[in-house]
């Protein structure tokens, strides 16, 4: 199993309408393609304005499949452009979680 841990910087003040939009609209059509959302954080301590959501995914096919039938769904492309101009920064990593993780995982 691999981990997409995606984290974006807000701008100042923009959690709460990203959230909201996120909630209300963009969730929905993110499950329906990516499907197993691990967890979705907003920073309260540490570098503000933060959130970091957590997809998995069985290997980077599967995600490079699901990633691209996301960005093909015009219910998303016509989402985008609500929380576009709220990010400042993105950055993605793709983590394996170790064997003993209580996501499970396994040694290459």
């Amino acid at each position: 199993m691999l981990y997409e841990i995606r984290t974006y910087r807000l701008k100042n003040g923009a959690i709460p309408a990203y959230l909201k939009v996120v909630e209300e609209e963009g969730i929905a059509i993110q499950k329906k393609h990516l499907g197993e959302l691990v967890a979705y954080f907003f920073s309260e301590i540490g570098p503000i304005n933060e959130i970091v959501h957590i997809w998995a995914y069985r290997s980077l096919d599967d995600r490079e499949r699901r990633r691209a039938a996301l960005m093909e769904d015009p219910a998303w492309r016509a989402f985008l452009p609500k929380i576009r101009d709220l990010i400042e920064v993105a950055e993605n990593k793709i983590m394996k979680a170790a064997r003993f993780s209580p996501t499970g995982g396994s040694v290459s």
